[in-house]
């Protein structure tokens, strides 16, 4: 497995568009309905506002302008988005307007995100420890996934699936849960480790836990104590 390096160049917002303009009638132009073309100040404004508010997303941006209105004149178009619009699939984009006189439009278009995500290599049962030979990597359109896919591989470290997933399948979050390590009341090791120095003792689990999740311990001198437990049944203190 790899990690996915995110990469939102301008320069592929740039190409996007350009290829958007030049493919007419193929459902990607950037031209409305009466085949006026999107002004180029208000694609620009658009292209800005993908390129500031896409920052993070795991992935690799382009975006398609998939129409237009018929646009009144403007000396500088502003584009926004609607609060709660998630920056992937088909939106909406807010084109507003000052000068010489004020209007507000929306422009159609889709975010693509294309970057790395995981499914199962093969049929895989419920409850099954997930194993490499379990998991293959893809790479496609994010936002043409459920949004709940396995984009970060550290996310399928110690977990069983919930329910059965079929070969080919792409692994959601919701399909997988941490494997049981700590049951309440065993006895379990706790770690504490630091530049050059490694302690450990024993305590009693207060409650179950799964991997990587916090669970609290009591020592046998009766402090109580609280960490990570890993894929060894330990409870590692946080440093």
């Amino acid at each position: 497995m790899h990690h996915y390096k995110h990469r939102n160049p301008i320069r592929r917002l740039a190409l996007a568009l350009a290829a958007a303009s030049a493919v007419a009638g193929a459902g990607t132009a950037v031209a409305g309905p009466s085949g006026q073309p999107l002004p180029e100040a208000s694609r620009l404004a658009i292209e800005q506002l993908v390129q500031t508010q896409s920052k993070g997303l795991p992935g690799e941006i382009s975006l398609q302008l998939q129409g237009s209105h018929n646009l009144p004149p403007c000396d500088a178009p502003e584009a926004f988005l609607a609060p709660g619009t998630e920056l992937r699939g088909r939106i909406s984009v807010g084109l507003r307007c000052v000068s010489p006189a004020p209007w507000k439009r929306y422009v159609q278009a889709y975010v693509a995100v294309r970057g790395r995500y995981y499914v199962a290599a093969q049929p895989i049962e419920a409850g099954q420890p997930l194993g490499l030979a379990d998991v293959s990597e893809r790479s496609g359109d994010l936002a043409a996934l459920p949004r709940s896919v396995v984009t970060d591989p550290s996310a399928l470290h110690g977990v069983v699936t919930a329910n059965r997933i079929a070969a080919g399948a792409p692994l959601r979050k919701e399909l997988l849960r941490g494997t049981v390590v700590i049951q309440q009341g065993q006895t379990v090791k706790v770690v504490a480790q630091g530049a050059g120095f490694s302690v450990s003792t024993e305590g009693r689990a207060m409650t179950r836990a799964e991997v990587g999740a916090t669970v609290q311990a009591k020592t046998r001198d009766g402090r109580l104590v609280s960490g990570v437990a890993d894929e060894e049944g330990q409870i590692r203190l946080a440093q």
